[in-house]
């Protein structure tokens, strides 16, 4: 089974470097994905985390426009709650008319931080009901032109210049079934986020996408992404221990810091546990030589229908993560 791979990027900021080394670093990755023939480069909206330079996808998605020739560029993606969904459609219409039929726009229903970051972010919002995002999506929508304006008072009377008629590709991401069935609704791409909630449960929300999907003016049939983190090497293992242990830290309450080195993470003292974990967390992604990362990705794709994967390439120094990437293409 052969589909699409594309790639999935977090401005990894490793203990003792700059921004500017995270995001040039990006760029850099962008390039080599865009000249290795993969089909899209997405970046994703983080705030308050030491470890991620990536809090302004926008303006990064620019960049890496600007950087490269042939690949889709999106976000995957942005956190709609957190802003005004007037404020993405200029954002991302700009996009679009700066770099045509290149921009993709992937939507989560996080905050993608905590919550007192989010607070502040989310100014003067007030508190988030579960109709809030899908009525942003819709509003978003209307602006792009993509539906008609909404009869609410304000759509046909506001119009996002640039955003109507510049509309990039909307994808709806999601780490459970809500955004897949709403994406199924509005007959939009879904992308399911296997690299952090993956397990045996995936497949059910590419089951319920399909079960819900409505033919629109977006798509005719369903269309699916996954996400899975991926590291190519004889001694992956090895090499997959400092985001490993981030993602430890964060899930034990530990104060957000940058990824650690791989000196430092081997250093670490690792509990039994803390292996187990690593271990379990590798088993669900595509971890190790190149022919099980194959069979990894193979055996996911069966298992969800996905049309594209979208890889997150893991180790702590650039040319791991090119390594993996110039494996695979």
């Amino acid at each position: 089974m052969t589909v699409p791979l594309s790639v999935l990027d977090l401005a990894s900021v490793v203990d003792g470097m700059s921004h500017y080394d995270a995001l040039s670093q990006t760029i850099a990755t962008a390039q080599e994905a865009d000249r290795l023939g993969f089909e899209r480069f997405w970046v994703a909206e983080h705030h308050g985390m030491p470890a991620v330079a990536s809090s302004a996808p926008a303006v990064l998605i620019g960049a890496i426009a600007a950087a490269t020739k042939r690949i889709r560029v999106g976000s995957g993606g942005v956190m709609l709650p957190n802003h005004s969904s007037l404020v993405i459609a200029e954002q991302f219409g700009t996009l679009v008319a700066l770099h045509g039929d290149r921009i993709d726009l992937g939507l989560g229903r996080a905050p993608g931080t905590d919550q007192l970051t989010s607070s502040v972010l989310r100014r003067n919002v007030g508190i988030e009901t579960v109709d809030d995002f899908p009525n942003q999506v819709v509003e978003l929508l209307a602006w792009f032109g993509i539906i008609e304006p909404l009869d609410n008072g304000i759509g046909s009377a506001v119009v996002a210049t640039p955003g109507a008629g510049d509309a990039p590709l909307l994808w709806l991401l999601g780490s459970s079934t809500f955004s897949a069935r709403l994406a199924g609704i509005l007959g939009v791409p879904f992308a399911f986020a296997h690299h952090f909630a993956g397990g045996p449960g995936t497949p059910e929300a590419f089951d319920v996408y399909r079960e819900h999907f409505a033919p629109s003016s977006v798509l005719d049939a369903p269309r699916s992404m996954v996400a899975v983190n991926v590291l190519v090497s004889d001694d992956a293992e090895r090499q997959s221990l400092p985001n490993a242990l981030t993602m430890i830290r964060l899930r034990t309450g530990q104060r957000p810091d940058r990824i650690p080195t791989l000196e430092q993470a081997l250093a670490h003292d690792w509990t039994d546990a803390e292996r187990a974990w690593v271990a379990e967390r590798n088993s669900h992604q595509a971890i190790g030589t190149l022919e099980h990362v194959q069979a990894r990705i193979g055996a996911l794709v069966a298992a969800t229908g996905a049309d594209e994967v979208i890889v997150v390439p893991q180790g702590a120094d650039l040319e791991t993560r090119l390594a993996t990437l110039r494996a695979l293409a």
